[in-house]
């Protein structure tokens, strides 16, 4: 359901106006309000952004929006995404420390359809179709519609990329103070599964920050 309706912006905004410290760290850290600010109310929110009014010390309002990005996907999207703009915002601003990551966890999902994938890539790249191996008669079959060469791009194009992916996923473990041990095993996983590791690497870290945000509440 879109939260721009506007019967969900009215809620919103009520809801809101009793979290006037957070609006105040959005306008800080997003808006870039360098004045000190007394209070901020939210007068407007849809997909995209939040357009907040804040009361400046001296007496004066000004008005900051506030961009969402990305865009909230849906009605159930907003209080999570909410949530973990507020973290960001404190972290940005000093009032708590980032979450850590401090174990390894193997993503949920991505091990049948990439062992399969590499199961069909390496057969193609480095089985030969008249060769002993099991996999000849795959090869064979796979051969008849691509080249053996075409599936060595392929390959390589897949193992860049992962490489790729996994300069990301160690860029989040340092930038989260994993352990070495944490990190290399964080590294193995994504040049095994790719974008799955980092994905649900950025959940973990999400549901971190709000749970730190949450629980003071």
């Amino acid at each position: 359901m879109p939260v721009d309706l506007p019967e969900k912006s009215v809620f919103l905004k009520r809801y809101m106006s009793s979290h006037s410290d957070t609006l105040v760290g959005y306008a800080k850290w997003y808006g870039k309000v360098g004045e000190p600010i007394t209070s901020a109310e939210m007068s407007a929110i849809d997909t995209k952004s939040m357009t907040l009014t804040c009361t400046l010390k001296n007496g004066s309002k000004k008005e900051v929006v506030v961009a969402i990005d990305p865009p909230f996907a849906g009605y159930d999207d907003v209080k999570p995404r909410l949530l973990e703009m507020k973290a960001l915002s404190q972290e940005g601003l000093g009032m708590i420390k980032s979450p850590q990551i401090k174990q390894f966890h193997w993503p949920p999902r991505g091990y049948t359809f990439n062992i399969i994938s590499y199961i069909v890539i390496f057969s193609g790249a480095f089985v030969a179709s008249n060769s002993n191996s099991p996999l000849s008669s795959a090869a064979h079959f796979l051969h008849s519609y691509v080249s053996q060469r075409a599936f060595k791009i392929v390959l390589a194009v897949v193992v860049g990329s992962h490489v790729l992916e996994s300069s990301y996923t160690l860029s989040l473990c340092w930038k989260y103070r994993a352990s070495f041990p944490t990190m290399a095993a964080y590294f193995g996983a994504t040049m095994f599964l790719g974008l799955h590791t980092p994905r649900d690497l950025r959940k973990r870290i999400q549901d971190a920050r709000i749970n730190s945000v949450t629980k003071f509440e």
